[in-house]
């Protein structure tokens, strides 16, 4: 797919809505989040390695949110073994169409099967690797832990759960400094200041962040014996939770 560049929040608007993963964000996610997450790329490209290293004869991984297959592919790429498959799931129709058209262009590797769906909806199961990048907080927080305990109970002994986040702070200085950070960070992407403010409207109320020390106490009471923050940059951060 094309990388298009994303001018969506470019021109001043009455009234900003709230963000969806629609077909306009489709035509331009790859630029968009590349632009818009620190260290993505390494994110993604660790998945694979993870996913090389994690998975088991005859599992399932899972890319749970997996909007165009960019943790999809990268798994698929480096995973060896033959006896297992990918289930990749997404609520959003517009990013399914064309996870399907990729993979069409595209059969080397593992199967993969695709599902548009809401992600706390299906049944999780045999699973050795599981991936929620920048997923998880789009889920209404109440429905978080529920959600994280059917992950749990449908993965294998020694299976990992790799989870990607914005994360929010409790010092009101680290808050700050954070945002500005990854404001800094969006205009370094040649993205405006009203494009960075219109953007953040959108997501307002949308995308729900947490502490890391939130997350690591939720991941206990859903099971994982063990979590831990493999890699930061400003305020996105993605960690290993072990089983």
């Amino acid at each position: 797919m094309s990388k298009t560049k994303d001018t969506l929040y470019s021109s001043p608007v009455g009234t900003v809505n709230s963000f969806e993963f629609d077909q306009s964000v489709v035509n331009v996610f790859p630029d968009m989040i590349q632009r818009s997450v620190p260290g993505y790329q390494t994110i993604i490209s660790a998945v694979g390695l993870l996913a090389e290293k994690y998975v088991q004869e005859n599992s399932v991984c899972y890319d749970l949110g997996c909007s165009l297959g960019a943790a999809t592919f990268s798994m698929r790429y480096q995973i060896k073994i033959t006896n297992c498959k990918i289930i990749a799931v997404d609520n959003s129709e517009a990013m399914i169409l064309q996870l399907d058209e990729s993979l069409e262009q595209n059969s080397e590797g593992i199967d993969v099967e695709v599902q548009c769906a809401d992600i706390r909806d299906i049944d999780i199961n045999n699973a050795s690797v599981i991936v929620l990048n920048f997923t998880l907080q789009f889920i209404p927080i109440e429905d978080r832990l529920i959600f994280l305990k059917k992950i749990y109970q449908g993965m294998l002994p020694g299976g990992i759960l790799i989870l990607s986040e914005k994360l929010k702070f409790d010092d009101v200085r680290q808050q700050e400094l954070q945002t500005d950070l990854h404001h800094t960070f969006k205009k370094s992407q040649g993205y405006s200041d009203l494009e960075i403010s219109q953007k953040r409207s959108a997501l307002e109320n949308v995308l729900l962040a947490e502490t890391f020390t939130t997350h690591q106490q939720r991941l206990k009471y859903a099971g994982f014996s063990s979590t831990e923050v493999w890699f930061q940059y400003f305020n996105f951060a993605s960690m290993i939770a072990l089983k």
